[in-house]
């Protein structure tokens, strides 16, 4: 997707004045792939506090849901930017010819974990594959199940479906349930009184990037300032959403999704904070977004060993370390 633009006055002046910034006014349109949560505040924080606007673009958040397609509609330039999930999708457009690539990773760890009843003789992940059942969702069954059982020894033949209700793991003690850990640890609390044992698949080596940031290689070649902005934009909102003032973010989110409240936003940041889900490892030294040639090669090295992925896909041409690594945002950690 192309556009004809000027630079505004605006633009001119910081231009003149020393200051970077992109070709102005640019709009652009970046679309999630589910509905607005705290999962998304970076984003949301660097609309409302103006950091996009202040190198040139006009973003607008495109929240997806149940019934929104999203990496279509990248595919067919109706959006410029979108959230991935992890690096399996965008390895696989890699194997599709897709010409779509990863230009930031804003989640380092993938907030996947399985959870399990405390005091069930279940409490240490090495207890884990002797669960009576796997409440794991046919995704999941198709990837990191698969992880699972190559890696430390799970039986596939004990998934069952999980149906995004979690009423049978509650009822079941000996079960484990997959989930995100901000979201289905804090439904079960509510829900049974009881805070689950919560096993970060990150943590033991499942080590795919996750809520990527997504575009066409057409954007990359003809408006590579513009991706740079919402880089470097996206970094500093997860900055300042994570540790500054995100009230304003926070409505913004309320808006765009009226049945999020204060209190599942509020456990889903410290769910982040204390998982590293955001900021940890090499995002530390390098900035939010960061992404290595090591960590894309060992995750998928790993998923073809599990029999997820097919040997040969060079996975070079589903991202590029172009955009991030800067350093840019670590200013503003507090």
């Amino acid at each position: 997707m192309t556009r004809n633009f000027a630079l505004s006055a605006a633009a001119a002046a910081l231009l003149l004045a020393g200051a970077p910034a992109a070709l102005a006014a640019e709009a652009v349109t970046f679309g999630t792939n589910w509905l607005a949560q705290a999962e998304h505040g970076g984003y949301y924080q660097a609309v409302a506090d103006g950091t996009y606007a202040a190198c040139g673009l006009d973003v607008t958040i495109q929240q997806g849901g149940p019934q929104v397609a999203g990496r279509p509609l990248l595919l067919a330039g109706k959006i410029d930017f979108y959230m991935g999930g992890n690096m399996q999708q965008a390895f696989d457009a890699v194997a599709q010819n897709i010409p779509l690539r990863v230009v930031a990773a804003s989640f380092q760890k993938e907030p996947q974990v399985v959870m399990s009843h405390p005091g069930q003789g279940l409490d240490k992940w090495e207890d884990l594959p002797k669960a009576e059942q796997y409440i794991i969702a046919d995704e999941g069954a198709q990837s990191f199940l698969l992880w699972m059982a190559e890696e430390y020894g799970f039986d596939v033949s004990k998934r069952v479906p999980y149906t995004f209700n979690p009423a049978p793991f509650i009822a079941d003690p000996k079960s484990i349930q997959q989930g995100y850990v901000t979201s289905e640890p804090y439904a079960v609390e509510k829900a049974a009184g009881f805070v689950p044992n919560q096993f970060l698949l990150a943590d033991y080596g499942y080590d795919t990037y996750a809520t990527t940031i997504e575009t066409m290689q057409e954007t990359i070649d003809k408006r590579p300032e513009v991706i740079q902005c919402f880089v470097d934009g996206s970094a500093k909102g997860w900055y300042n959403y994570l540790y500054g003032d995100n009230k304003a973010a926070n409505e913004m989110i309320k808006k765009d999704n009226p049945d999020i409240t204060d209190e599942q936003i509020a456990f889903s940041i410290a769910q982040m904070k204390k998982f590293g889900i955001v900021d940890s490892g090499d995002s530390e030294k390098l900035g939010i977004g960061a992404m290595t040639d090591a960590r894309m090669q060992s995750f998928y090295d790993k998923m073809v060993k599990a029999k997820v992925m097919p040997e040969g896909i060079d996975i070079k041409k589903a991202y590029t370390l172009d955009f991030v690594n800067k350093g840019v945002g670590l200013d503003l950690k507090k």
